[in-house]
């Protein structure tokens, strides 16, 4: 219920609940106001005695049976009591006397949303915003946008935050609402024009200035965000959400040395958190810098230790400067929390191999197939693994198993003639190199990455340059 409390004189309390008991006793010459009434059923329900409220709010309507806001107070009771019926009638009886008091109307909804009737609420503010104005109004078009969002209406939730800022285009609860709708309704057009007007009429307004970046960032228009969150922070230059998110703009742009700088900004400003340390982790790894990358990936683990991806970033890093040794240990953490996770199995599994751990890359790669047969890396990865190890007839069969749940995907054909090639069998190469060409063109690099020497295989030489001449790679 809207209330404006005043904060009560401990003695000034003392005194009235002394009436209050003397009226209860019924001792001569009690009597009570009511705005005193009010206050001592407002003191039981900020101490949570619902009882002892409900039982002074009935005391004090039989002194004042006409008095709406007393009624109200009662209703306001038996909701918390989950009482919504009887509250409703009590409501009833109050309109009776003050149709003009906004608490009716919310008190009413909030009942008929306990009661799951949510089109009686939404009909009872729809008619009740005709009658008021002001801030009364803007009370309940924010009761009504809660109504909507409940109901799931959500576009009507954004149209009564628009009304709204028609009405107070500095109202900074609706702006920090907005923002949030536009982007869960995608409607970020509306939401420029809107914050445009805003800015026009009050070019101080930061909140308006950060909405209108969101709403750019929405339509991924990234350099008019940040022209808008630079706008943001040189009205108010703590505010780190806009510098949280002129960070991602600039991630998105490519842009990592300015989002690092940005995203520093937010650690300043706010409590650590992990997605940001996370975040400017990524931007030295995309740098290649990968001792800062790792010191961040490091910062954020520390801050959430659950977070397995975090301990394969890091080792990401170690496997770049091919420390192998690191990477694995790094990725043992990862796979204590999360084992069963196809990456970790195939980094393992690249590492193993470039220790000369034959057996336990293959481990390692049959585990990623395993977890997730439909997913080409792990197939791609055991059969390459195998081929430069020279088994070649479990390769052989490891690709014509790819190829089967695959449906024939042309890299499994190259990687198939590859093999065969590898194992003196020529002619059938050759006829499986031929059919992967005239499928797929463009993977032939994937056969002669498996092994360049292949080139020097007149054969082979011969046939792409035919191929080349007859299909145009």
């Amino acid at each position: 219920m809207k209330q404006h409390h005043e904060r009560q004189d401990p003695d000034q309390m003392r005194e009235l609940l002394d009436q209050y008991e003397n009226l209860k006793q019924g001792r001569a010459n009690s009597f009570i106001e009511e705005e005193s009434f009010e206050k001592i059923i407002t003191h039981f329900e900020e101490k949570e005695d619902l009882a002892n409220a409900l039982e002074a709010s009935e005391l004090a309507i039989e002194q004042y049976p006409y008095s709406s806001s007393l009624l109200i107070k009662k209703a306001d009771i038996l909701l918390t009591n989950r009482q919504y019926k009887q509250a409703l009638e009590i409501l009833e009886q109050a309109s009776l006397f003050d149709s003009m008091d906004i608490n009716l109307y919310i008190l009413k909804t909030d009942a008929y949303l306990a009661i799951d009737q949510q089109e009686k609420a939404v009909t009872l503010l729809e008619e009740a915003l005709d009658l008021f104005e002001g801030e009364e109004k803007i009370d309940l078009l924010f009761e009504l946008a809660d109504v909507y969002d409940d109901y799931e209406e959500f576009d009507k939730v954004f149209e009564c935050l628009k009304i709204i800022l028609g009405q107070d285009p500095n109202n900074e609860e609706a702006l920090y609402k907005i923002c949030f709708w536009t982007d869960f309704t995608g409607r970020n057009e509306e939401s420029i024009k809107l914050h445009q007007k805003i800015i026009d009429e009050f070019p101080y307004n930061e909140l308006a200035w950060f909405n209108l970046a969101a709403s750019y960032q929405g339509l991924k228009l990234y350099e008019k965000s940040i022209d808008a969150y630079l706008y943001a922070i040189a009205i108010e230059e703590k505010f780190d959400y806009a510098y949280r998110n002129m960070g991602d703009a600039y991630i998105r742009l490519r842009k990592y040395k300015e989002a690092i700088e940005a995203l520093l900004k937010v650690t300043e400003l706010a409590k650590p958190e992990d997605v940001i340390y996370e975040a400017i982790g990524h931007c030295y790894d995309k740098l290649k810098n990968f001792a800062q990358a790792r010191f961040y990936y490091r910062k954020a683990s520390h801050l959430n230790q659950e977070d397995s991806k975090l301990f394969y970033k890091i080792a990401c890093t170690y496997y770049n400067e091919q420390h192998w040794e690191n990477c694995i240990k790094q990725l043992e953490n990862a796979m204590k929390i999360q084992r069963l996770q196809p990456e970790y199995n195939l980094l393992m599994g690249e590492c193993k191999l470039e220790l000369g751990l034959i057996k336990d890359a293959i481990q390692y790669f049959s585990n990623a197939v395993r977890i997730r047969p439909r997913n080409i890396s792990g197939w791609e990865a055991l059969i390459r693994c195998l081929y430069k190890t020279r088994y070649y007839d479990e390769a052989l069969q490891q690709a014509d198993a790819a190829l089967r749940l695959m449906n024939d995907k042309p890299l499994f054909i190259f990687y198939k003639a590859a093999i065969l090639l590898a194992s003196g069998k020529t002619k059938e190469a050759l006829l499986q190199l031929e059919m992967a060409m005239t499928k797929s063109p463009k993977l032939l690099k994937k056969f002669i990455e498996l092994n360049p020497s292949v080139l020097q295989n007149q054969l082979v030489v011969d046939m792409v340059a035919r191929f080349k001449r007859n299909k145009s790679i």
